[in-house]
């Protein structure tokens, strides 16, 4: 199977068309929160690998669970005080009326995935008053198709391994018109890698931390129309990216988590087991490709 493709006009998940994306940072604190909203809501799956993960809302994207589809997806630092950022984002949709009519006040579904960044020489003595839920709310305002890399975001506080990590985005499109696109925040126990440096006969781990101190979370995007079930295999299937650019990857203190949506602009014209392989396979090269220059 011969797969031809080239870099989105960006190198951008905004190049997928029909989402945005808002980062923003807490200086003081040393991190920060990415928020990927689309125009209209989308199907989504999620795969998570890493030992120590910390998520929100993930099982309603479970193929047998009644919601069809959801109204964004937040990635955070902050480890489990970071899933407040999504209180943040579901707030400001309903004030714009975005979200699911149940009741006086529309009621977004926004899954979440938090990466830690506790220990990094940010001032964490917040009290009661993590950042995250107002973080959150700026994000939804600072909805925007170009996409800042490096310290950005969720990845603001971010480390890789012992450099320094970020936020990260990259795209692809074939000749007939299927686009995929990534963003990752890596915060990864693991080195990033472009497989040279690879010494199989010596593995050189980092210092060892605890269960949760790390984790790369990431989005998947894709113009093709999927279900549910569709975009869970999309997300496993570009799971392999991060096993190809992070030695190691989903180790017991990593909370490694993918999701994938699709904004089903490209309806599906061929047989979706084949398509998918190609689908997937672009999806992990985008992963990789934003996996290095998240932390370039």
């Amino acid at each position: 199977m011969r797969i031809t493709a080239k870099a989105g006009k960006c190198d951008s998940i905004t190049d997928i068309g029909g989402l945005r994306v808002g980062q923003v940072a807490c200086e003081k604190a040393q991190t920060g929160v990415t928020a990927i909203i689309p125009d209209e809501p989308v199907a989504m799956g999620v795969d998570v690998r890493g030992g120590g993960p910390g998520t929100r809302d993930t099982d309603a994207l479970d193929p047998t669970c009644l919601v069809e589809r959801v109204h964004g997806v937040v990635l955070s630092g902050g480890s489990v005080f970071g899933l407040a950022a999504a209180d943040g984002v579901i707030a400001a949709l309903s004030e714009k009326g975005i979200g699911l009519p149940l009741g006086p006040r529309a009621v977004p579904v926004v899954p979440s995935a938090i990466l830690f960044d506790l220990m990094n020489g940010g001032d964490k003595d917040w009290g009661t008053e993590a950042p995250y839920r107002t973080l959150g709310m700026q994000a939804v305002e600072a909805l925007s198709h170009d996409v800042t890399e490096g310290r950005a975001g969720a990845g603001f506080g971010a480390r890789a391994g012992a450099k320094a990590g970020g936020i990260g985005t990259a795209s692809f499109e074939t000749e007939d018109g299927l686009k995929v696109g990534a963003i990752v925040a890596v915060n990864s126990f693991g080195s990033v890698t472009d497989g040279s440096d690879i010494d199989l006969g010596d593995v050189a781990l980092p210092k060892l931390g605890f269960v949760g101190a790390n984790t790369t979370i990431a989005v998947i995007a894709t113009n093709l129309a999927l279900d549910k079930a569709g975009c869970k295999r999309l997300a496993m299937m570009a799971q392999d990216g991060l096993a190809r650019s992070i030695r190691p990857i989903h180790t017991p203190f990593d909370g490694d988590t993918v999701f994938a949506l699709s904004t089903g602009a490209k309806p599906l014209e061929a047989d979706l087991a084949p398509t998918m392989a190609v689908l997937g396979t672009l999806a992990a090269d985008a992963l990789v490709r934003a996996v290095q220059k998240a932390v370039a």
